[in-house]
């Protein structure tokens, strides 16, 4: 079964198939995902790479620290998102528009 792997601290250059190249040193690499913003397409420096039990551990061990394109990796075992309760919010702000009894 795979393992995800989160990395982090990634250059704004770094590009998945650095990523991959770099993975594959330790088994192969089933996936290789690098995170961007949605509205500028920028990397937001950090990604995920999923791969073997086995090789992901070595991986892990392995590439924590190690500096990639002048920045010093973040990795490790990539934890489940947390889902976020959007509709529960407190103390939302007001409600906007402009206030008075209609007269100018």
């Amino acid at each position: 079964m795979a393992k995800k792997i989160f990395v982090g601290n990634l250059s704004f250059q770094t590009s998945e198939n650095d990523l991959n190249n770099l993975f594959a040193q330790f088994g192969e690499v089933e996936s290789v995902s690098i995170i961007t913003d949605r509205d500028t397409g920028r990397s937001k420096g950090f990604g995920f790479v999923a791969m073997g039990d086995d090789s992901a551990e070595k991986a892990i061990s392995q590439l924590n620290g190690k500096e990639l394109n002048g920045r010093a990796l973040t990795v490790n075992e990539a934890r489940p998102m947390v889902k976020r309760d959007f509709g529960q919010r407190q103390n939302s702000g007001g409600r906007g528009g402009r206030g008075g009894s209609g007269r100018y």
